[in-house]
């Protein structure tokens, strides 16, 4: 993997937040379509990446306040784990214009990375699986790649198994 800069107006704080922290990683642009509301799937069809390595961020609202889950595109966020990985008693997922408020980042193009303000985040076990996950770089259209323990360690994350399939 190639140290990234941010070149061609590709900069978002979530690759700001990698290259100041001195991370490898690599930025996989793609033509976004404007009517596609399956996002990450999206992304993985358009890169040729399996739907289990690349990863969607959701917003959840916990009994603390907000809270970030990754979790892979090929499924769905388990949010009675989700909850228990985070010792709350519940969790629903967040209304949309607050998640875009909270994070600086619109719906479809939200990184658990360079957020307005640190969030508690849970990753979903899954992704330490594999050398390298993909996820949102901040806006529609373009994925980063880094390896799993990066992305934990910025992101001062658990990982928990919070995503299920189907």
């Amino acid at each position: 993997m190639s140290k990234s800069k941010n070149k061609g107006g590709q900069g978002t704080p979530a690759t700001v937040a990698l290259t100041q922290a001195k991370v490898d990683f690599t930025l996989h642009p793609y033509t976004h379509d404007a009517g596609s509301q399956a996002y990450g799937e999206e992304a993985a069809d358009a890169l040729g990446v399996p739907y289990g390595q690349i990863f969607k961020t959701l917003v959840a609202e916990v009994e603390g306040g907000l809270a970030v889950a990754v979790v892979p595109v090929a499924g769905k966020l388990d949010l009675k784990a989700f909850a228990a990985a985070l010792s709350s008693k519940r969790a629903a997922m967040a209304d949309a214009a607050k998640v875009e408020r909270v994070t600086g980042y619109v719906v479809g193009g939200i990184s658990p990375l360079g957020q307005r303000r640190r969030l508690p985040t849970v990753i979903d076990a899954s992704a330490l699986d594999h050398p390298t996950i993909y996820f949102s770089a901040g806006r529609r259209g373009l994925q980063i790649e880094t390896a799993p323990a990066e992305l934990i360690r910025l992101t001062q994350a658990i990982t928990a198994p919070i995503g299920k399939t189907g």
